[in-house]
């Protein structure tokens, strides 16, 4: 039996046994809703899923974040696609993906803290899958900076290994699978100028002013 013919049979199991008739026509919201969570309890109980995700609210509007047994692997920006953001993890890491909230709970938890000024430094483990060698490197240089403070990209790059490849440290910090959690925001240009940042500008500039790195502007 491969594995999607093992997860469609679990799931199955999970369902049966409910007094119901099949199909979505003879469920209201409610139950359907309580089918879904018994099918999700019992491929997590029987250890079927290798990445769940979420979406998480947050000022910047909604994040899809996604962790496997190692951690989180990847929180996606609200103008990025989700479902092309979970195709990729399943061609890169695994297609055996479910959408299991209770499981990314503890990053909720955290970036609500860390929103409302309260949290400075998150806990939670990173899956550093997604990242090459070079970027972890960089991202881990990145990691390490303290939170209120800011480092350039050639800074960054010499932490890393190659003073003088700060286009490439740049590139690394572009690509970051995990942005605020690795906090890519907290590198500028040499100068004070902000750089670049895959979420946009404006939310780096946001991120910084919570963080007090910058002064806000009004």
């Amino acid at each position: 039996m491969n594995e999607h013919e093992a997860i469609e049979q679990a799931l199955s199991r999970a369902g049966a046994g409910v007094g119901e008739k099949p199909g979505p026509a003879a469920r209201t919201g409610r139950e359907a809703a309580d089918v879904a969570r018994r099918l999700t309890d019992r491929a997590i109980e029987e250890d079927l899923i290798d990445i769940s995700y979420a979406t998480i609210d947050s000022p910047f509007g909604p994040l899809l974040a996604a962790s496997t047994r190692r951690g989180l692997v990847r929180l996606a920006f609200p103008e990025e696609d989700d479902d092309a953001v979970l195709e990729r993890m399943a061609e890169r890491l695994s297609p055996r993906i479910l959408e299991a909230p209770a499981r990314l709970e503890p990053l909720r938890v955290e970036l609500e803290q860390y929103f409302d000024g309260s949290r400075q430094s998150f806990e939670i483990p990173l899956d550093w899958s997604l990242i090459g060698p070079f970027g972890t490197k960089v991202l881990s240089a990145t990691a390490a900076i303290p939170y209120g403070s800011v480092l350039t990209y050639t800074e960054v790059a010499g932490k890393a290994g190659s003073p003088r490849g700060s286009r490439a440290a740049g590139n690394a910090l572009g690509s970051n699978p995990i942005p605020i959690v690795i906090p890519c925001h907290r590198v500028l240009r040499t100068g004070g100028s902000l750089g670049g940042y895959a979420g946009g500008l404006d939310r780096k500039r946001r991120l910084l002013e919570l963080e007090g790195a910058l002064t806000p502007s009004f």
